[in-house]
């Protein structure tokens, strides 16, 4: 039950004319019971609400007439009233809606004269010429004919007469966009009317006389269809209107033609241009004579085909073989259409009326031919092309079109299905074609999620699950890219619910539920608890609310399984861990009404512990989960419970600081949600107790008791409150701040007092005093104006409830936004704006503005004036403003410098922008003021636009510094910058300038008044730097821009110069749009156009709807102006080139986007200007037109407003690109390469990883040339110009300009397996321009036609073109051999064969024979790897192959067999003759020594890895004896003298250990094993020796992943050494985890003492966790103290002696305070660490007597324990001696307890984000503990009591007063409650 404020309706009363009135007064009776009377009652009331209740009076007593009555003149007369009324009313009427309904019930007497009555009353209606009145006639029209039954045909002739004078009114009209969109909407009514009619009425046509050419129902009906077909042909109006007249020439041509069976002949003659005149009526001929003769555009063929498909009967066979062609055809049509409609309208029409069609289809193979059988099924090529339409369009980017080929293709599947004769669907080739092809796709193509969702609709997720049962993984795993979430989802939703129907039918359901668990729950269980951050967020968000709605039972399964582990696995800052699962699930289920909290409570499915746990984990999601758990319920009016309350309270206390802005808006939000809770739930109580009996309230009372609930809230929401408050005080952080504050602004608009609600559960004004207040008012102070806007919305939320009146301070808060709205800081002038905003609605405020003379002059107040107080206030506030700045502005004309250090303007102005925003400038009372107020503020802003555009329009705006160091006026200063502009040097314009004393004006003598309050103080110097100046001038053209485009944006329009109901004349806004037209294309200064474009866009979008004809027309003159302008190439043009064309694009920008969105005829025609200009014809001798339209360009396809209206430019753009790229002039050759970036971003998306490789921001080369057709035949002649320049016999280097370009847009495309034989656009004849390409001389050119060559092959023909590849290689007797092809040619192999083989849509046979012919031919060329191919580069290509072909047979299982002997024979000898094992004598300087040496390194291990596996090494192969010994070749490359070699060799083995320590390789079967027997000696030798800063990182990580098996104290100190002489901080890092590791394997293997060394490793860590060392190192020691806590930090053993123990917990606590979010994250997970130990410890023995010792022991000695850890905490001297002496027994148990007491304590605990870190593992203090500790207790007591004396408390605590100040206040106390 939710209670909401009900809308009130409007609804307009019906007024009678006197005439009527007097004929009903003439039947009314004396005791006005009858009709009449009733009648005239209704019309006279005013209201219409009770207008519509007398009616329905009224026609109930109609409805009771008898059939005498009904002809009486009393109820012909009231009928005709009643229609009268009808017809007056408006179509939204709510009243008409009424009559419609409550008239068609009327009995069969009444209804003959009811429609005798409308039918009169509609003859009047369409006697009317007024065309104002035709839309209201025709809505009449379409009401009758939706609400009665009406059969009026005499209607076609006005609808006729409409339509003709409307055309006309609309051609006389042309120009004016409003009017035109008005009459298209009429028009399109008129279409759809005569439609409706036609339809409506084409039972009465039976016969043949209406179908005479001389009646006039047959010359209405040949007239409407021409007007239609000119309609249709028409290309200028709305495409609704044009689509539309394509439904109605079918209607009335279906309607009027004979014979009926060859209509379908005819429709289809018209879509394939074949109509001959002679065969088709001369009715047809002379309506439609523009569609049999002329050449249809593609829009009216789409039109025709959607009209044919929605007009004609296609169902029951009705349009036999003629009609199974034309359904033919019109696919065929549609088909041919989509490769050239490109345009978002056309693409979304096209696919839509595709999906019609597909519908069509289904509806006649109902009773179809075999014929069409055989033509739509899956094999049929029809169907081919439907599903290349599919694979084109699956990703567009209009959702529009991506839903409708969902569409398409489920009823393609279902069209196949209908072909069928009753053979098993499962086991059709076609579906199973279908599902290898689908599967074969990447994960991250969006269109393969819909597509195998309805295939598994179609043929049972079994059949998919048994191609590969891990599916559901993969899409799970997908869930990590937002983008795919929800297709992941809605995919998964479809499988899982087929999935479980399937195995319903098959199984018991105890068989089937662990079945279906085993698949579906168990992997999204296993993300929860271990995936990343985003993957388990988008999890839980789009699928887990679907798998419980399928099967809510399998709640109770995942509680079951998250609770048995959530001790042991509670989770970090980057995992959830079972605990952070266990909520999102329990969130979830509650949310979505599954249980209630009660229930988790009472049956015990989650603790009190762990929900608070979870509200102060170290992972943000799941603390915001628990809080979802408190908050989100089913029912918004569920009562809120005591414990629920206390969480919430626990929850705010330590998580407003949250650092991430994701988290605080959830948290917000979520918050929000509870407190709608609270009010409606209390709103439910106050309702519930209201209608309750005494009976009913004794009974209840026993059960609920309502009034104490309403009391708990009244107390938490209080509460809540003062905690909001308390986090408000001064200095606290901004996300402090910011959650504070939306919370609190929540819930002024949440428990506000609406009208008509008497009870209130809370007012949060109640709990407002002066000091919160002022609190508030502190807020604006801040430097994040978002804490600003919060503070202020929240005070004007309050403000009817605050008690202004009593500011005694106003003045001074006045006097501090003025001085604030003059500082140099520009975050303080928009504090002064809100100080400013806030004062006006003070009463007292106008009194102090008065104080000012000239304020007061001008304004004189009047205490009868009629203003509000805000509009008066308003007014003086901007008039003092103005006043002050008309004095700095005079100032500022004659010392610039002394503006901008002393009184920057812009500060002043924003104030008065700000001022007026907070006005309702459309309901004003002081007009004559605010108009004279308007024309001052317009004035200044163009007087001060004078004084800082020398500046911001400089050449050089960002080193400039006019001096006027004497006291010459603004002239000097222009002469001055004149001058200077051509030769800006450094030394002039970067050093400060000092105004002395006598070089300043005496301000004191410009006015008589007062003196100027902005001069520098006496004996002051100003310090200028060119940045204040830029700074001054820049903001201030910003905030100038800002206030003009919203004076013409707010202000209402004064159109005639003597009107008093506007506030901005038409020539204003003219003068206006011609000062930002000035500044925009002149200002060099991009934050002074960027800003000035932002107030043009206001000025543009008022001009756009502007009904003056003059002002609506501005833009498109403008834009027509400055187009002509940059084609004029004038000489004296001021338009700036440099700098990006400044501030041009801009301008053309705000030009074109207030352009109507349903036209885009400006766009267009710009588009195709700027195109016209970027490519130009003939070369120019004047470039700059062509590099202006570049850099527009660029700013257009940049511009996200224009959508897919820009997209058909796209290809013209990539031609501009690419062209210009080729200019000899730098500048065009710039422009181009900014717009070929921009186009690439466009088309391919934004680029989100650093993988340049990765196929998310590519497409495939079918999806690519279907978008942009044009770009085919382009590309492929500029790639043959390209290639003609790589064949150079001389070896002369040619380097075409756009070779780069060209091969960066084909690298982007990549192969799929749906580029079928369907597909119009080859991709073959681009492939011998790519592999000449890969011959240039660049080497980054021939890698990129490498890649780019890839999608251009067809995956079949990837081994043929591979063997022809290395068939072109040279022999090696081949006497020249161009190295440059060589290289390219083996690049290309490489690619190809790397695709080949990870496809995964290969037919296995086919696969088999291919591998063995491309080896064969590799063995015919494997010369080029060996020593006689004298180039290293080629040879180390040559062994890239190698590696490529060797680790996939070694994957494969084909590695041992015979056929394959040869193949490792020679990769053998290739091993044994290279350098590599003879020994290297280049040097590293040779080109592709490096390479060569990576690459024979790769081979080797390649080879070992195949050689270790037991398979081959079984084998009876010959080459497997001589691989036995691989562990040797392991030895000899790590000791290998060049790094080049050891540094992959490293990395293999570091790859092998991982692989033996995850078990991967098993005792049975060796695998990497074998390899690493007998390298602990090398390997710590090398860990020794090792120089190569990578090489060592690699041996220490190897180090450290295995199991340490020799005496390490020598290697330990070594590394602990290391720390110091090595810089890198990776080796320190590495060095110090292995050191570390070595310490924990001494400690706990061997027996001697290392005391020196365990001192050295303490100070190691502890100088590591330095505030000064960097972020990896101390990450680096958070991962080790980790790894330690066990053994040294929590172990009742003092294992490091107490000191240095405690030494180690106070770097945690350094660790826990650091700046770096994942530094404090890590090091929490101490806790976490710390927690699991002491879970187990639970499950065990008990943790005091275990851990603490005896209980009266500790407690005696916790004072003296308590003052230890401060003393060691402070870096006091360790004091263990003392206390071991006095507590001997004690010391060895101290530890851990002691650290607990420290977890407690907030004085060591900063107020950060860390706080819910912190938290942790206080929550897990004894309870008893906390109470016993005297330092705690009183600690509390401080915190408690504010007043309490600092001086009373405890030594240790005194001297950390400032952490105590700024810890959490509630923190001890909530941790003494636990």
């Amino acid at each position: 039950m939710v209670l909401k404020k009900k809308k009130e309706i409007q609804v307009d009363a019906f007024v009678l004319e006197c005439q009527e009135l007097e004929t009903l007064r003439s039947f009314a009776d004396a005791e006005d019971q009858n009709l009449a009377s009733l009648l005239l009652h209704c019309v006279q009331l005013s209201d219409g609400i009770h207008q519509i209740y007398s009616m329905k009076q009224i026609v109930t007593l109609l409805k009771k007439m008898d059939r005498n009555s009904a002809c009486s003149p009393m109820i012909k007369c009231c009928l005709d009233i009643i229609g009268v009324m009808y017809f007056s009313l408006g179509a939204k009427n709510p009243l008409k809606k009424m009559l419609a309904s409550s008239l068609n019930g009327l009995p069969e007497q009444l209804m003959t004269e009811a429609v005798h009555s409308f039918v009169r009353c509609l003859k009047e209606e369409l006697k009317t010429t007024d065309l104002c009145l035709y839309r209201k006639v025709m809505d009449n029209l379409a009401s009758c004919m939706e609400n009665f039954s009406l059969g009026m045909i005499i209607f076609l002739q006005f609808l006729q007469k409409s339509v003709l004078e409307i055309q006309e009114e609309n051609r006389q009209l042309s120009g004016n966009s409003i009017v035109e969109t008005r009459l298209m909407h009429d028009l399109l009514m008129a279409i759809k009317v005569s439609m409706m009619l036609l339809q409506k009425v084409q039972e009465n046509f039976q016969g043949s006389l209406w179908r005479k050419p001389g009646s006039l129902l047959w010359q209405s009906m040949c007239g409407l269809l021409k007007s239609f077909t000119n309609f249709l042909m028409n290309e200028g109006l709305l495409p609704t209107v044009q689509t539309t007249s394509g439904l109605a020439v079918i209607l009335f041509t279906k309607t009027m033609f004979e014979p009926v069976e060859k209509l379908p002949c005819l429709v289809s003659d018209l879509l394939l241009r074949s109509v001959k005149c002679a065969s088709v009526p001369e009715w047809f001929v002379s309506s439609c004579e523009c569609l049999c003769t002329e050449e249809l555009s593609d829009s009216v063929l789409l039109s025709l085909c959607h009209g044919a498909l929605a007009m004609l009967e296609w169902k029951n066979g009705s349009m036999s073989e003629n009609g199974e062609k034309l359904l033919l055809d019109i696919a065929l049509v549609l088909l041919s259409l989509a490769s050239r409609l490109k345009e978002s309208n056309m693409a979304v029409s096209l696919s839509r009326i595709l999906a019609i069609w597909t519908n069509s289809a289904l509806d006649v193979l109902e009773s179809s031919s075999q014929n069409l059988k055989s033509s739509l099924n899956g094999n049929s090529n029809t169907t081919g092309k439907l599903l290349e339409y599919v694979y084109t369009h699956w990703e567009h980017p209009l959702d529009a079109v991506r839903h409708q080929a969902k569409l398409i293709f489920k009823n393609i599947l279902r069209i196949h299905q209908a072909t069928l004769k009753g053979s098993v669907v499962k086991s059709d080739p076609f579906f199973s074609m279908l599902t290898e092809s689908l599967l074969s796709l990447e994960w991250h193509v969006k269109g393969k999620y819909a597509s195998l969702g309805c295939l598994v609709e179609c043929v049972g997720v079994e059949n998919i699950l048994t191609v590969d049962r891990t599916i559901p993984a993969q899409i799970l795993d997908v869930m990590g890219d937002q983008s795919l979430a929800p297709y992941a989802s809605d995919l998964l939703e479809t499988m899982f619910i087929n999935h479980k129907s399937h195995l319903i039918s098959a199984f018991q359901k105890n068989i089937w539920i662990n079945h279906w668990h085993d698949t579906w729950v168990s992997p999204l269980l296993l993300i929860l608890c271990e995936g990343n951050p985003d993957q388990t967020t988008y999890v839980i968000d789009y699928y887990l609310p679907k798998l419980l709605k399928c099967s809510p039972d399998s709640l109770s399964y995942m509680i079951k399984i998250l609770q048995a582990s959530a001790d042991a696995n509670i989770g970090s800052c980057n995992t959830r861990g079972a605990l952070g699962a266990l909520m999102a699930c329990l969130r979830t289920a509650r949310a979505h009404g599954h249980l209630q909290f009660r229930e988790i409570m009472r049956d015990d499915l989650l603790s009190i512990g762990y929900v608070k746990q979870g509200l102060v984990h170290q992972h943000n999601q799941v603390r915001v989960d628990a809080l979802g758990l408190l908050c989100e319920t089913h029912r918004s009016t569920e009562i809120l419970t005591m414990e629920e309350m206390q969480l919430i309270q626990f929850f705010i206390t330590y998580n407003l600081n949250s650092q991430s802005p994701a988290v605080r808006q959830q948290i917000c939000s979520l918050l929000k949600k509870l407190f709608c809770r609270i009010q409606e739930s209390s709103q439910v109580l106050y309702k519930l107790e209201q209608n309750k009996t005494k009976q009913e309230l004794i009974k209840e009372s026993a059960k609920w008791d309502h009034f104490a609930t309403l009391q708990q809230y009244k107390d938490f929401m209080s509460s809540i409150c003062d905690k909001l408050f308390e986090a408000l005080f001064p200095g606290s952080s901004h996300p402090t701040r910011f959650s504070s504050l939306t919370i609190l602004g929540s819930i002024a608009e949440i428990f506000s007092a609406p009208e008509g609600q008497t009870q209130a559960i809370f007012r949060l004004a109640q709990e407002i005093d002066p000091t919160r207040v002022q609190m508030l008012i502190q807020c604006f102070a801040s430097t994040f104006e978002e804490v600003k806007v919060l503070a202020f919305e929240l005070l004007m939320k309050l403000y009817d409830r605050l008690d202004l009146q009593d500011l005694e301070n106003l003045h001074l808060l006045f006097q501090a936004a003025m001085d604030l709205s003059i500082s140099t800081k520009p975050y303080d002038c928009v504090t002064a704006s809100y100080l400013l905003n806030f004062l006006i609605h003070h009463k007292g405020l106008l009194n102090v503005c008065l104080k000012n003379q000239q304020v007061a002059d001008t304004f004189q107040i009047d205490e009868d004036m009629s203003a509000s107080t805000m509009e008066k206030n308003t007014l003086a506030v901007i008039k003092y403003l103005l006043s002050n700045l008309e004095r700095e502005i005079f100032q500022a004309e004659k010392s610039l410098l002394q503006a901008a250090a002393s009184f920057p303007m812009y500060g002043r102005v924003h104030c008065i922008t700000g001022a007026l925003q907070q006005l309702p400038l459309n309901n004003l009372t002081l007009m004559t003021e605010w108009r004279q107020m308007v024309t001052k503020l317009i004035l200044m802003s163009y007087r001060l636009s004078s004084v800082v555009s020398p500046i911001v329009q400089s050449s050089s705006p960002e080193g400039l510094i006019p001096m006027d160091n004497d006291s010459e006026t603004a002239g000097r200063l222009q002469m001055i910058l004149h001058e200077i502009q051509p030769r800006d040097t450094n030394d002039y314009f970067t050093q400060a300038k000092i105004f002395k004393e006598h070089h300043r004006v005496d301000f004191a003598k410009l006015t008589d008044d007062e003196p100027v309050e902005n001069v520098c103080k006496e004996g002051q110097t100003c310090d200028v730097t060119a940045q204040m100046v830029l700074v001054c001038c820049w903001r201030s053209m910003k905030e100038i821009s800002l206030l003009l485009g919203m004076l013409c944006k707010l202000l209402p329009l004064q159109t005639v110069s003597e009107s008093s109901d506007g506030l901005i004349a038409v020539e204003q806004v003219k003068d206006i749009g011609d000062y930002f037209k000035h500044h925009l294309l002149q200002s060099r200064h991009r934050g002074a156009f960027e800003l000035a474009y932002t107030g043009f866009v206001m000025l543009t979008e008022i001009l756009s709807r502007c009904t003056n004809e003059s002002l609506r027309t501005l833009p498109q003159q403008w834009l027509y102006n400055v187009l002509e302008e940059i084609k004029s190439c004038d000489p004296s043009s001021k338009l700036c080139a440099t700098r990006r064309s400044a501030g041009i694009p801009f301008y053309i920008q705000a030009l074109l986007a207030s352009e109507p969105k349903n036209k885009t005829n400006l766009l267009k025609m710009t588009m195709n200007e700027l195109v016209s200009l970027a490519v130009p014809v003939n070369e120019s001798l004047n470039i700059i037109p062509q590099v202006h339209a570049l850099n527009i360009l660029r700013a257009l396809f940049r511009d996200t407003r224009f959508g897919e209206n820009i997209i058909p430019y796209i290809a013209d753009g990539i031609q501009a690109a690419v062209l210009g790229f080729t200019s000899p002039v730098w500048a065009v050759r710039n422009s181009s390469t900014l717009l070929f970036s921009t186009l690439i971003t466009r088309i391919f998306g934004v680029k989100r990883g650093k993988d340049e490789n990765s196929k998310k921001n590519r497409m495939t080369g079918r999806e690519f040339f279907s978008r942009f057709p044009t770009l085919y035949p382009f590309l492929l002649q500029q790639l043959e110009v390209v290639a003609r320049t790589m064949d150079s016999e001389t070896g002369e280097l040619k380097l075409h300009p756009s070779l780069f370009l060209l091969l960066l847009i084909l690298g982007k495309l990549y192969p799929s397996p749906m580029d079928g034989t369907y597909s119009a656009l080859s991709m073959a004849p681009f492939v011998p321009f790519i592999m000449r390409c890969g011959h240039s001389p660049v080497y980054r050119s021939r890698e990129m036609a490498g890649r780019a060559l890839v999608p251009f092959v067809m995956i079949s023909q990837i081994p043929h073109t591979v063997q022809s590849l290395l068939a072109g290689l040279p022999e090696c007797t081949n006497p020249c051999i161009q190295q440059n092809s060589v290289h390219g040619m083996l690049l290309q192999v490489f690619h190809l064969l790397g695709s080949y083989l990870e496809s995964k849509h290969r037919v296995n046979s086919d696969l088999q024979q291919g591998l063995v012919d491309i080896i064969t031919c590799i063995k015919a060329k494997v010369w080029l790897a060996k020593r006689q191919n004298p180039c290293l580069v080629t040879r180390a290509a040559y062994l890239d192959v190698l590696v490529v072909l060797s680790d996939y047979l070694g994957k494969s299982r084909r590695k041992g067999k015979s056929t394959l002997f040869g193949f490792w024979e020679e990769i053998s000898k290739v091993i044994s003759a290279s350098e590599l094992m003879t020994g290297i004598y280049y040097f590293s300087a040779i080109p592709g020594f490096t390479q060569y040496l990576q690459s024979i390194t790769k081979l080797v291990i390649s080879v070992l890895s195949v050689a270790a596996d037991p398979d081959f090494s079984n084998s009876s192969s010959p080459v497997a004896e001589q691989m036995m010994n691989s562990s040797s070749m392991v030895v000899h490359l790590l000791q290998s003298d060049f790094h080049e070699v050891r540094l992959p060799m490293l990395e293999a083995v570091l790859l092998w250990w991982k692989q033996v320590n995850s078990k991967q390789a098993t005792e049975e079967k060796m695998g990497p094993l074998s390899l690493l027997s007998d390298l602990e000696v090398i390997l710590l030798r090398m860990a020794m020796k090792e120089k190569h800063p990578e090489c060592f990182c690699k041996v220490g990580a190897i180090h450290f992943s295995q199991d340490l098996k020799y005496d390490g104290k020598m290697y330990c100190i070594f590394m602990m050494c290391s720390l110091t002489y090595f810089y890198s901080i990776k080796i320190q890092s590495i060095a110090l985890k292995l050191a570390s590791k070595l310490v924990t394997h001494l400690v706990q293997n061997c027996q001697e003492v290392m005391e020196s060394e365990m001192r050295q490793w303490i100070q190691l860590v502890t100088s590591c966790c330095g505030d000064e060392e960097q972020t990896a190192i101390r990450l680096a020691a958070a991962e080790v103290l980790i790894n330690i806590t066990p053994l040294f930090l929590t172990n009742q053993k003092l294992i490091l002696g107490l000191s240095s123990t405690l030494a180690m917990w106070k770097c945690i606590l350094l660790l826990l305070q650091s700046e770096e979010l994942i530094v404090r994250d890590t090091a929490a997970d101490v806790i976490r660490v710390a927690q699991s130990q002491s879970n187990i410890c639970n499950k065990t023995e008990n943790p005091p007597a275990a851990v603490l010792g005896p209980l009266d022991t500790f407690l005696e000695c916790e004072s003296l324990v308590w003052h230890l850890l401060l003393k060691a905490v402070t870096m006091q001297p360790p004091l263990q001696h003392t206390f071991s002496q006095k507590f001997p027994h004690q010391s060895k148990n101290i530890c851990w307890a002691g650290v607990r007491v420290i977890w407690g304590h907030p004085s060591i605990i900063p107020f950060s984000s860390s706080a819910p870190c912190f938290l942790c593992l206080c929550l897990s203090l004894p309870s008893v503990i906390l109470f016993k500790t005297p330092p705690l207790l009183l600690l509390s007591l401080r915190l408690a009591a504010p007043n309490f004396p600092l001086s009373s408390l405890p030594l240790p605590l005194h001297t950390n007063r400032n952490y105590l100040l700024s810890g959490p206040a509630n923190l001890v106390s909530m941790s003494v409650v636990w």
